[in-house]
């Protein structure tokens, strides 16, 4: 399973960080990354709930 983060709908609250910081960080410009490349499978929990918590919807997966 891959995240992605839409730039343009981050708030910039650092839910997902904070929920899952293995897959989520947040840049200089305080905007939420995802790692690149498919979440290790111990981790697609943690990050599909930091995904539904989202306030901006940001994130996404596929």
């Amino acid at each position: 399973m891959k995240f992605t983060v839409d730039a343009d709908a981050c708030i910039g609250c650092g839910v997902c960080e904070a929920s899952c910081p293995d897959v989520f960080h947040m840049t200089d410009d305080n905007i939420a990354e995802a790692i690149s490349g498919d979440v290790d499978a111990g981790l697609e929990s943690d990050a599909l709930d930091a995904e539904s918590s989202c306030p901006g919807s940001a994130i996404s997966h596929e």
